[in-house]
């Protein structure tokens, strides 16, 4: 008898949960900006969303096909992404210092690179800061649906796969 597997609402939910732990750890101890936060975050992502595809395999017996595995994989994905935006824009709000610490940020690696008049990244920023939120989110979609899509193409391709002809049990 097959077992319900666990949803991909409550697996993005949980995985979420613990990316937001992570920020809010690292924003609290001026780690924020840190290489190795967004590593972590990153692997935690990519760590959870296979995980979450095995399990659906062994939940279902592994009565499984590569595209069943990597659309619960997409699904959960999906969910953390959504959670992720809302998360980040609440953040923003609650610290609007953020925002000006990422400008900052910005402005130093564009003058860092050496290539741009001070006029340049006066208007470089000057867009930035117009268009943050559209930014932010926009990155936060690409990324997470990338590091998403390559987490739950592994994860289909290392769930066990015994699928049955549908009507095995049919006289």
């Amino acid at each position: 008898m097959e077992q319900k597997p666990i949803s991909p609402l409550l697996k993005g939910v949980i995985i979420s949960l613990l990316l937001i732990t992570v920020s809010l750890v690292a924003y609290f101890t001026g780690q924020d900006t840190a290489s190795w936060n967004r590593w972590l975050c990153n692997l935690l992502l990519l760590g959870g969303i296979i995980w979450s595809c095995i399990s659906y395999g062994k939940q279902l017996n592994n009565n499984v096909t590569f595209g069943n595995v990597f659309a619960h994989g997409f699904k959960v994905s999906s969910i953390v992404t959504l959670i992720s935006i809302l998360f980040t824009l609440i953040f923003f709000l609650v610290f609007p210092e953020i925002k000006e610490k990422a400008l900052d940020l910005a402005r130093i690696e564009m003058e860092k690179s050496g290539n741009m008049s001070d006029e340049q990244i006066e208007q470089g920023i000057g867009l930035t800061r117009k268009f943050f939120y559209v930014f932010t989110i926009g990155v936060l979609i690409f990324a997470y649906m990338i590091v998403g899509t390559i987490a739950s193409l592994i994860g289909a391709a290392v769930t066990k796969k015994q699928p049955r002809p549908p009507f095995e049990n049919q006289l």
